[in-house]
């Protein structure tokens, strides 16, 4: 398979997980928010209740939060290979090789150490648009870009 291709397939594998993870978070709210009883102790009920709907707006923004990354992985087009950085594209430069796609972070593949990176992100913003041999200054290190894949 392809290194694009496969880090693609990192990134959509860890948006799937946590879009799992917090539908499930947002259905065990829901029932613990459902089998609340009004008890004689009103006060901690109420403060229970209160808790978990604060839990509920959390888990709310989190899955908006994903489907955002989910809408970025649909926008990379795996095929296009140019020679200017844009969504989709792995970037080798003089520090790190980052794949340009959504905020995953550290992946290691066939030994190889990638950073998955939302174009939004400081580094990511200053890529983009980028040439092989470009330079930029980020957190006060130089980097120039190797190779644009």
């Amino acid at each position: 398979m392809d290194l694009k291709q496969e880090l693609y397939k990192v990134c959509k594998a860890f948006v799937q997980n946590k879009f799992e993870t917090i539908e499930q978070t947002i259905q065990s709210n829901k029932n613990a928010l459902n089998s609340e009883t009004k008890s004689s102790a009103g006060d901690k009920h109420e403060t229970g209740r209160a808790m978990l709907q604060l839990e509920m707006e959390k888990a709310g923004q989190q899955l908006k939060e994903v489907q955002e990354m989910q809408l970025q992985l649909h926008k990379i087009k795996l095929e296009s290979n140019t020679t200017i950085v844009h969504m989709g594209s792995i970037v080798r430069t003089n520090s790190a090789t980052y794949f340009i796609a959504i905020s995953k972070g550290q992946i290691k593949f066939n030994n190889e150490q990638y950073f998955a990176i939302s174009s939004q992100s400081p580094i990511g913003q200053l890529l983009l648009g980028k040439r092989v041999n470009d330079e930029t200054v980020f957190r006060n290190q130089k980097i120039r870009i190797i190779e644009i894949l």
